[in-house]
């Protein structure tokens, strides 16, 4: 199984539950931070954007060293 590589660094031995999309290591529930993606369907104009968005998830070290701004 892969394990947290943060919960490593920290000497625990976590199983990871998720990838970052940026750095690629694994990490748990404590170490990732879930980002919704806003999902839009068509050409402009007429752009729908759905209500349901697609999960992104980032290491805490990749969020605090991107445009965080263009996250929300």
């Amino acid at each position: 199984m892969m394990k947290c590589y943060d919960c490593m660094e920290e000497g625990k031995d976590t199983e990871a539950v998720a990838v970052c999309i940026v750095c690629g290591k694994g990490l748990c529930m404590d170490h990732s931070k879930e980002l919704p993606l806003p999902v839009s369907v068509g050409n402009p104009p007429n752009v729908k954007h759905l209500h349901n968005s697609l999960p992104r998830i980032m290491c805490n070290y990749c969020l605090s060293n991107t445009i965080e701004d263009g996250f929300d």
